[in-house]
């Protein structure tokens, strides 16, 4: 879908995409819904709820660039799969020893990140299933990216991207990941997934417990 909507908070973004999803028609049986942590559970749990879907959590960190942490230059995916943005890397000079060591660091938080969270997605669960993965948003799509490669690793048997926003020509680079990619804006002059919120405020991790539980 294209244009541009301004969702009111992650609840209002996962409604929507709720009801764009159940009116593509009801997944196959044992499809899983997976939020990628922490902002992307919220809007994964309302997914969840309109299609009567199990919710779980699939983990990726993000690997910032030197100096530029909000500037993503990769991110490292479950069971330490990791993308990267060679290109960017080059022309920003970072050496093989720092993206050795920012990915050390990345692999370290998603495997912090996965013991500290229930219903986390394993590969077993992944293997021959219809899964859904949610986010909030994608600006780069590095996480995003490295959890559809994961899930390809993993054997799932097909791989969804389910968003409220993103830019153009980042979801064409996740096509690549995916077997299916539904966004509900793509909106021109896309600069950060926080300006298409009202209410974008951090998510906490007693929050993605909370929904994993429920």
């Amino acid at each position: 879908m294209a244009g541009r909507i301004v969702f009111r908070d992650r609840i209002d973004a996962g409604e929507r995409l709720g009801a764009e999803l159940g009116a593509r028609g009801a997944p196959p049986g044992g499809a899983i819904v997976c939020g990628i942590p922490r902002g992307g559970v919220v809007v994964a749990a309302e997914v969840a709820r309109a299609l009567g879907l199990p919710l779980r959590a699939v983990v990726a960190r993000k690997v910032g660039a030197p100096g530029h942490e909000e500037l993503a230059v990769g991110a490292v995916g479950p069971e330490a799969v990791a993308v990267l943005d060679e290109q960017l890397l080059r022309r920003l000079g970072a050496s093989e020893r720092w993206t050795e060591e920012a990915l050390a660091r990345a692999r370290q938080e998603v495997a912090a990140r996965v013991a500290g969270f229930p219903g986390v997605l394993t590969a077993e669960d992944a293997s021959g299933a219809h899964v859904i993965v949610v986010d909030d948003g994608v600006a780069t799509g590095s996480t995003a990216a490295a959890v559809g490669r994961w899930l390809g690793h993993a054997g799932a048997a097909h791989r969804m991207l389910a968003l409220p926003v993103g830019p153009p020509d980042t979801l064409e680079e996740l096509r690549a990941d995916y077997d299916e990619v539904l966004t509900l804006s793509t909106p021109a002059g896309f600069m950060a997934v926080g300006q298409f919120y009202e209410r974008f405020t951090q998510t906490t991790d007693d929050e993605v417990r909370r929904l994993l539980t429920g």
